[in-house]
């Protein structure tokens, strides 16, 4: 795989995130601007709850879905909450959910409350795609790790996804190499989604080289692997512009 066909699959496969802190209606406007590159469109935008509504309106006809994210950063939110905000998600116009599991209730020997609040959220989801953000840095081994992603598999999550961003340690290969491991084992037709740490397009094609190995060459699709990033899109514009740069972020 050359760079620039990494670039092109990396691009399309995008979920272009602002989850700052600081983040306004004119960093969403920023935001949705540049979703709409130059060499085509990302996959979607991922953004915070309150300004779902202003991304779907901005993307109205573009093709791009709009996500957002509940019981973020921390998974600790109560259910009911957590519920809450995804029906007032839902109802702005959310295409896809993005959900921190309750992973450290799993780490402490608890792996049916990723269960119960994944199908609980899930089936208030419907046909809208429901990723479970398992925080595999902070789960740290390989056997949490694993068990995070049975256990939201089993609740019927449709994507499994790495990280929030927010943590010290964010998508790794390795961590990216058990989920896939997983999803394959399930029979299910589940999605792989990479968030946190990936800053340029050699970092891109790492995963997207993963899943050819791991799924086969056509699995990686953006119905199927997402990249969760925000400054990435610079560095996969370069590449496909003839030049390289790094991002000065690797995103959520």
């Amino acid at each position: 795989m050359t760079p620039r066909e990494a670039a092109a699959r990396a691009l399309a496969c995008l979920d272009l995130t602002n989850l700052d802190a600081a983040c306004d209606a004119a960093a969403i406007e920023v935001l949705l601007g540049r979703a709409r590159s130059p060499h085509g469109p990302v996959a979607a935008v991922c953004v915070w709850p309150a300004f779902v509504a202003q991304a779907r309106r901005g993307l109205a006809g573009s093709g791009i879905r709009v996500a957002t994210v509940v019981s973020f950063p921390a998974g600790t939110a109560p259910l009911s909450a957590t519920l809450g905000e995804t029906e007032r998600a839902l109802g702005d116009g959310a295409d896809e959910i993005d959900m921190v599991v309750p992973w450290r209730r799993l780490a402490a020997g608890e792996p049916q409350a990723v269960t119960e609040e994944v199908a609980a959220v899930k089936a208030l989801c419907g046909a809208a795609p429901l990723k479970a953000i398992l925080e595999t840095g902070e789960l740290a081994s390989p056997e949490r790790i694993r068990a995070a992603a049975d256990a939201a598999l089993a609740g019927g999550a449709d994507f499994l996804k790495t990280s929030t961003g927010k943590v010290p340690v964010n998508a790794t290969p390795e961590a990216a190499a058990i989920l896939l491991d997983a999803i394959a084992a399930s029979g299910r037709a589940v999605g792989l989604k990479a968030a946190g740490g990936v800053r340029t397009t050699a970092d891109a094609a790492v995963y997207l080289d993963l899943c050819d190995r791991r799924m086969g060459r056509g699995w990686a699709t953006p119905e199927r692997f997402r990249i969760g990033a925000s400054s990435v899109l610079a560095a996969l514009l370069a590449t496909l512009d003839g030049a390289d740069v790094a991002g000065a972020d690797g995103g959520y």
